[in-house]
C-alpha cells in the first residue's frame, strides 16, 4: 500500500477542519534565505502537486514567504484546489530585504495583506488565518480585532496565532476564537513546552516550526540513533514520530524543497514509538 499523511491520523481544527495530521510547510519552495523564486520554478511546482497527491491536505505558507513567492506558486501548481485542501497562511510580518523580518500587526497592515493573500491564493475565504507575531509597537487588541472584522466579512474562516507565549495565548483567547498556535518545537528545542501543553489541555491545533531543527537533529549516535536502527529509520523520521505521538494537538508541518525529502518525511507518519522508546527520546 502507498504510504500516504493518512498514517498520521487526523485533527480538528476549529470543530470543522478535520485534515491528516502531517501536513506541509511551503516556506522551503522559495529561492534561497526564503527570498525570490526557487531556482527550479517547475520543480517546486511538481514538489507541490506531489505533497497533495500524497494525501497532505493541510498547507502551511505567509505572505511574507518571499515575500508573497509560496503563495503564488501554491495557486499555480494547486488551483483550482481539491475537495478538503486546507490552505493555512499568515500576516503580520514584512520582508524589505533578505534577512530582515519586520513586525507589522497594524489593522491597516493586516487587512491589506490578508486580501493580499486572498488575490494569490485565488480564494475566496482563508481556512486559517494566523497572526505571524504579536507586534510591540500595537495592541493585541487592535491586531485581532482587525481579523475579527475580516472573519466577520467572511475573508477568514478561522484565527491562529504565531510566535506567543502562553501569557500572549491567554489574552488573545479573551478577545476572539483562536484555534491554533504555531511556535518553534522540535526534539532540540522545547522553549515553547508550556503552550504546547496549553494548547493540548484547550484542544487547539499546535504547528510546530522548525519541526526537524533545519537538519541539526542528531544523525545516527547515541540512543537515537539506536532507536531509529530499530525501525529501520533515519534519526529525522523518528524526530517526527515522537512529535506526532507528544500530543494528540501536534500538527507537525516539516518543509523542504525535495520530492525525495518530502518523501523521507512522509514516511514517518507510519512509525509507531512504544512508550518506552518515546519517553526515552524526550528526555
Amino acid at each position: 500500500m502507498t504510504q500516504t499523511a493518512a498514517s498520521a491520523g487526523s485533527i480538528t481544527i476549529g470543530g470543522d477542519l478535520t485534515v491528516n495530521r502531517l501536513g506541509f510547510g511551503a516556506m522551503r519552495v522559495t529561492g534561497p534565505g526564503i527570498w525570490g523564486y526557487p531556482a527550479d520554478r517547475r520543480a517546486a511546482v511538481a514538489l507541490l502537486r506531489r505533497v497533495v497527491e500524497r494525501g497532505v491536505d493541510f498547507i502551511d505558507t505567509a505572505d511574507s514567504y518571499g515575500p508573497h513567492v509560496s503563495e503564488e506558486l501554491i495557486a499555480e501548481a494547486l488551483h483550482p484546489y481539491p475537495r478538503g485542501l486546507v490552505i493555512a497562511t499568515k500576516g503580520g510580518l514584512l520582508r524589505p530585504a533578505a534577512p530582515r523580518w519586520d513586525a507589522d500587526c497594524r489593522p491597516a497592515h493586516l487587512r491589506a495583506a490578508c486580501e493580499g493573500s486572498l488575490r494569490r491564493l485565488k480564494l475566496e475565504r482563508i481556512d486559517l488565518y494566523q497572526l505571524h507575531t504579536v507586534d510591540p509597537r500595537v495592541p493585541l487588541a487592535e491586531s485581532l480585532g482587525a481579523l475579527l472584522d475580516l472573519q466577520r466579512e467572511g475573508k477568514i474562516r478561522h484565527i491562529g496565532l504565531s510566535n506567543v507565549t502562553v501569557e500572549q495565548l491567554r489574552e488573545a483567547r479573551k478577545l476572539a476564537p483562536i484555534v491554533s498556535v504555531q511556535n518553534r518545537y522540535n526534539l532540540e528545542d522545547r522553549a515553547h513546552e508550556a503552550v504546547l501543553d496549553a494548547c493540548t489541555g484547550e484542544k487547539l491545533a499546535f504547528l510546530p516550526w522548525y519541526p526537524l531543527a533545519a537538519g541539526s537533529l542528531p544523525r545516527a549516535s547515541g540512543r537515537l540513533g539506536e532507536i531509529a536502527r530499530k525501525h529501520g529509520a533515519s534519526t529525522a523520521q523518528i524526530a517526527l514520530a515522537w512529535l506526532l505521538q507528544r500530543s494528540p494537538m501536534m500538527l507537525p508541518i516539516p518543509g523542504t524543497s525535495s520530492i525525495a525529502h518530502f518523501e523521507e518525511n512522509l514516511a514517518a507518519a507510519a512509525i509507531r514509538l512504544s512508550e518506552a522508546e518515546r519517553v526515552e527520546i524526550g528526555r
